[in-house]
């Protein structure tokens, strides 16, 4: 088990994720809601879990948002880039929600897609580290 710091910054990065996770179960189900920031917490979400992983496995990783290259970063005993497949389109859609005039269309069915992606990765992370001992 990682020092007692290293544990402290993992539920940091955790909490952080699940912020965002309230905040899409918030906005989410509104008639009128912005579906561009539902995805871009969606992939907030998704980095932040993956994030937390990488710290407990005391991976240094750079102040990127490409959940494609943090996948990468996992050490080859994790399964949990397995598990979540590719999230290249999670990642490009949350570039694309922060800029007005992207060509993508921000509707439910987008958001509800990506954020089931989201939450693929926060599975595949928290059973990771249930198996790692980490409760």
């Amino acid at each position: 088990m990682p020092p007692e710091a290293v544990i402290k910054e993992v539920k940091a990065w955790i909490s952080k994720a699940e912020n965002d996770f309230k905040n899409i179960k918030l906005v989410l189900p509104a008639k009128d809601a912005p579906f561009d920031t539902v995805c871009f917490h969606a992939q907030q979400a998704a980095e932040k879990y993956i994030k937390a992983m990488l710290t407990f496995y005391g991976v240094p990783f750079s102040k990127t948002h490409d959940l494609p290259e943090l996948l990468l970063l996992l050490p080859k005993s994790s399964k949990i880039a397995g598990k979540v497949g590719d999230l290249t389109e999670l990642a490009d859609a949350a570039v694309m929600a922060r800029y007005p005039g992207e060509p993508v269309e921000f509707d439910r069915d987008l958001a509800e897609k990506l954020v089931n992606k989201a939450r693929k990765v926060r599975k595949a992370v928290r059973e990771e580290l249930a198996r790692l001992g980490f409760g």
